[in-house]
């Protein structure tokens, strides 16, 4: 057990004015812990102007300028990778408070948030490392966070004819793909967008990126699971002569010919997981295995 004073930063979704009441929730059991507290600014003005929060021991921070102890994340597992992509290589652990109904990395409610941080507080909890995929394009790295911690798609453009996506594995030739599109993802992602293409479930931990082709031309293609060691280089073209990236949803576009490379990004993001909270038995709730009760 530890007597030193714990300290978080605070990120959350603030297009959920609904859902906000229930960070009053976390502020007043992290300040019954007398832990630090410091907050994302835009998510501090969102709660400020929304609901008159009494913030006055709070600190704020944009950016990546922040330390802690821990992240907490307040949302669902789309506000968990933005506050992924701002801890980036500092490796803090992230602690997901769920605040809708669907979340594989947010997974503790905010009934549950006094339990969590006081197993936080005596060190009752595991990590979990997630990989993440570097990007570059042209041999250069992304400006910004170009790294994904659920995937990253390579897809055409609104309602623009299917793509060719010509795929090769540390240099050897594996397939031109036809398609809407291409999904890169890891472990974390693979229950994600990469999921609903038909691509496989992936257990965390496993040291793998599947290739899951968007609405392909032929019903010959079909996924592929490569070691996480391998580089993927993508090349493409496009009738409208441009494409997009989308890295865990954030997209950018690219004009064809342009060289995608993916690899696994040197440093892995923390989650943060108690003892009661498994993985299969996440799986098995969100997936609805059993609930058919014929």
């Amino acid at each position: 057990m530890t007597n030193r004073k714990l300290k978080f930063a605070l990120f959350g979704n603030i297009y959920q004015t609904e859902k906000s009441a229930l960070t009053q929730k976390v502020l007043t059991c992290l300040s019954a812990a007398g832990a630090a507290l410091s907050m994302d600014v835009d998510y501090y003005k969102f709660l400020k102007e929304t609901r008159q929060a009494e913030l006055s021991a709070v600190e704020t921070f944009t950016g990546d300028d922040f330390d802690a102890d821990f992240v907490i994340s307040m949302g669902g597992d789309g506000t968990f990778l933005q506050a992924a992509s701002r801890v980036r290589e500092k490796m803090i652990p992230i602690l997901g408070v769920k605040m809708g109904r669907l979340g594989f990395l947010a997974d503790v409610s905010p009934e549950e948030i006094e339990a969590a941080v006081n197993a936080l507080s005596v060190g009752a909890y595991s990590i979990e490392e997630r990989a993440l995929i570097a990007v570059e394009t042209d041999g250069e790295p992304l400006e910004g966070f170009g790294c994904a911690l659920n995937d990253v798609a390579i897809l055409k453009r609104d309602t623009a004819s299917m793509i060719s996506i010509r795929a090769t594995i540390d240099g050897q030739f594996l397939n031109t793909y036809q398609a809407d599109g291409l999904i890169v993802s890891t472990p974390t992602g693979s229950t994600a967008y990469s999921l609903s293409n038909g691509g496989p479930i992936l257990a965390p931990g496993t040291g793998v990126f599947a290739l899951t082709a968007v609405a392909p031309h032929s019903l010959n293609v079909r996924p592929i699971v490569l070691p996480d060691t391998s580089e993927i280089e993508l090349t493409v073209e496009s009738r409208s002569h441009n494409f997009l990236v989308a890295i865990d949803g954030r997209s950018a576009k690219y004009r064809e010919g342009t060289k995608i490379t993916l690899r696994r990004a040197p440093y892995n993001i923390k989650v943060v997981k108690r003892p009661d909270n498994r993985y299969f038995n996440t799986l098995r709730e969100k997936m609805m295995w059993g609930a058919d009760s014929r």
